[in-house]
């Protein structure tokens, strides 16, 4: 089913080297855009990380340390990356806990001022979780009766991803998903606002879930011995707790929310 779209959107994948959000970087970057049109655009970067590729990492995408020390920087590609992406939402598979984060945490490293969390993300792992639990590989060939080939290269994952999606739609639209205590969802739209919303696990106020939302639409944090109070009054009453955070291994993303809910406080 082609997307219904009401700004460009754009499919995603990278290979980095290694899962610390924190302190690893990327290596490679696929961006397929497709526009309301119907029209495609696909980009893909080689990226030198600085620093050496794990060689678990290695082990699944196979890019070798030698295959990017001549590539350009992050830094070098940043500003013509936030061009690309001005204007869009965006997609992936696990893309909200992984691939979005990793993403912000290269901009702010280059200094780029670009505010991703204004953007609609869909995750199609997430959507294919809740309505079938697999995997891409399983999910191409349920959804597209494809074997995947080529898997954890960014170019493949993201057209399978891209490809995925649209299957989905075709088999989904109208249908309800049923959560575990017995809730129905609203049938499912080919609507980016609703995916977006559908495809995310959390009210993330950070892209990786260390501090979320409240039904209230306050910040909590969701981990350690604060999980669940009110960020606002965490900092008032320990203020230790801020430079714990700033000083500790957490994405960058996350200590720059972190600092706006403490210049905030300054300012009431």
């Amino acid at each position: 089913m082609k997307l219904n779209l009401k700004n460009p959107i754009i499919f995603l994948d990278l290979e980095t080297t290694g899962i610390n959000i924190a302190t690893d970087r990327i290596i490679e970057i696929t961006m397929l855009k497709v526009f309301p049109n119907g029209k495609e655009e696909i980009k893909t970067y080689r990226v030198n990380p600085t620093i050496k590729i794990d060689p678990k990492a290695i082990a699944i995408h196979g890019i070798t340390d030698d295959e990017v020390k001549d590539c350009p920087t992050f830094n070098e590609i940043a500003q013509t990356l936030a061009n690309d992406l001005e204007g869009c939402d965006f997609a992936g598979f696990n893309s909200n806990k992984f691939d979005f984060p990793m993403l912000a945490e290269e901009f702010l490293r280059s200094d780029v001022d670009i505010d991703l969390k204004k953007r609609k993300f869909v995750d199609v792992q997430v959507i294919f979780h809740k309505m079938e639990q697999r995997t891409l590989g399983a999910a191409y060939k349920l959804y597209c009766s494809k074997d995947l080939e080529d898997a954890h290269s960014s170019n493949a994952d993201t057209i399978a991803t891209y490809e995925v999606l649209q299957a989905q739609l075709d088999k989904y639209i109208g249908r309800r998903f049923i959560d575990p205590a017995g809730a129905a969802s609203e049938p499912i739209e080919n609507d980016i606002d609703y995916l977006s919303k559908f495809s995310s696990h959390t009210l993330n106020a950070d892209f990786v879930g260390r501090i979320v939302f409240n039904d209230k639409g306050q910040e909590v944090f969701n981990f350690g011995k604060y999980k669940g109070v009110l960020v606002e009054d965490v900092l008032k009453k320990d203020p230790s707790y801020y430079s714990w955070m700033m000083n500790g291994d957490f994405p960058l993303y996350t200590k720059k929310v972190l600092t706006q809910i403490k210049l905030r406080g300054f300012n009431s």
